[in-house]
């Protein structure tokens, strides 16, 4: 999604088949599952990325979803150093959230600079998930999009980045761009998503400044969806939620949604990472289950 003519295919040839794979958190608190694949389209642009990591004694969970534009540089660049940057942030546990937003701005920059001999531009888009205790953070750039299950409904705890709404609109104008109709609305006429790591020609409206929403994780929080907008053109915030609400595993719940993107018709990648919170009763089922704990290797080096 992005760029007007991203549907040009770029060199790299996708395989047709999704990949899909989860895990379980050392504690039992949360299960996790992803789904992603070319879907109809002949090159892969999206990333995704799940990590269950230790700081400072805390078991934390890292789950992101980038869905590139331009190639895939962007997305991958992105996917292998946000969360790094992040957990090595000096206030992660202590300022989640400025420590967040740091991380975006400091990935974005280092992107940037590894851009110079480049001649053509990329971008992503990311929506990322950070589990921390009972803590929940949500961060977006773009239109990959967060929706949480919270007490049965459905719950979207980000916004997508689009150069039409009103605040974005006004930002970019102040900036010095303009927003035109081609399509869709696009920033200078180019890009439809008004939020992005990279897109260094448009950078000074473009920013990758996340939106950060935190939630509680407790009793009432069911679920989390994280996934690239090759989902959510075709299929909406409730239906997502209703559809994997019975689905006891996170892998099978993402592997669910992408299918039925797939059969609706979605033009574009499609990549979904499922979260599933446990309560104790869940957990006690869950230990006696080998658990899971594999770093899964994206297929598209």
């Amino acid at each position: 999604m992005g760029y007007l003519n991203s549907i040009l295919p770029s060199g790299s040839q996708a395989d047709d088949s999704p990949v899909s794979g989860g895990g379980l958190s050392q504690n039992g608190k949360f299960s996790y599952g992803y789904a992603s694949s070319p879907g109809k389209r002949s090159s892969m642009e999206d990333f995704y990325e799940t990590r269950i990591d230790g700081v400072d004694g805390e078991i934390v969970g890292l789950f992101g979803v980038f869905d590139g534009h331009g190639g895939a540089r962007a997305a991958e660049y992105v996917k292998q150093n946000l969360f790094s940057n992040l957990i090595s942030h000096p206030k992660f546990i202590s300022d989640t959230k400025s420590a967040i937003a740091d991380a975006y701005n400091h990935t974005d920059s280092e992107f940037l600079k590894s851009e110079n001999s480049q001649n053509r531009d990329a971008g992503s888009t990311a929506s990322t998930a950070i589990l921390v205790g009972d803590r929940l953070l949500v961060a977006n750039v773009g239109d990959s999009r967060a929706v949480i299950c919270r007490g049965g409904n459905a719950i979207a705890v980000s916004r997508d980045h689009k150069p039409d709404q009103t605040d974005e609109r006004q930002r970019i104008e102040e900036a010095g761009g303009f927003v035109m109709w081609a399509g869709t609305w696009r920033v200078g006429g180019v890009l439809a998503v008004s939020r992005a790591f990279g897109d260094r020609l448009l950078k000074q409206y473009v920013v990758a400044d996340p939106e950060i929403q935190e939630e509680v994780v407790d009793g009432s929080l069911e679920f989390l969806i994280l996934a690239s907008d090759g989902l959510w053109d075709v299929v909406t915030n409730e239906e997502a939620v209703a559809m994997i609400k019975p689905i006891e595993d996170p892998e099978q719940a993402a592997k669910r949604l992408l299918q039925e993107a797939y059969q609706r018709g979605s033009a574009d990648n499609i990549t979904c990472v499922v979260v599933r919170f446990l309560d104790d009763k869940d957990c006690n089922i869950h230990q006696q289950q080998p658990q899971q704990l594999h770093q899964q290797q994206h297929r598209h080096q």
